[in-house]
């Protein structure tokens, strides 16, 4: 397995960031990870955001190169 790739949305400051700077409201930024708006809504307020759902969030929001580093990732796992 590859070394995890540097995460480019960790923190919930840097999240609720993103879902601004895209403006989208909670409903609509956390549902194409399968989040739904309450679990986003609690990882913004502070819990701790799963390394999959980080993953997921480099896949879908991340630029091209982070989210190609969060794929690759991710395909290195062995079933």
């Amino acid at each position: 397995m590859r070394k995890t790739p540097k995460l480019p949305y960790r923190t919930p400051e840097e999240i609720k960031a993103l879902r601004k700077r895209v403006d989208m409201v909670q409903t609509e930024f956390w549902a194409p990870l399968g989040v739904t708006q309450s679990g986003g809504s609690r990882y913004e307020a502070g819990r701790k955001i799963p390394r999959s759902v980080q993953l997921l969030l480099a896949v879908t929001y991340g630029s091209s190169a982070q989210s190609q580093a969060a794929i690759d990732y991710l395909r290195s796992w062995k079933a």
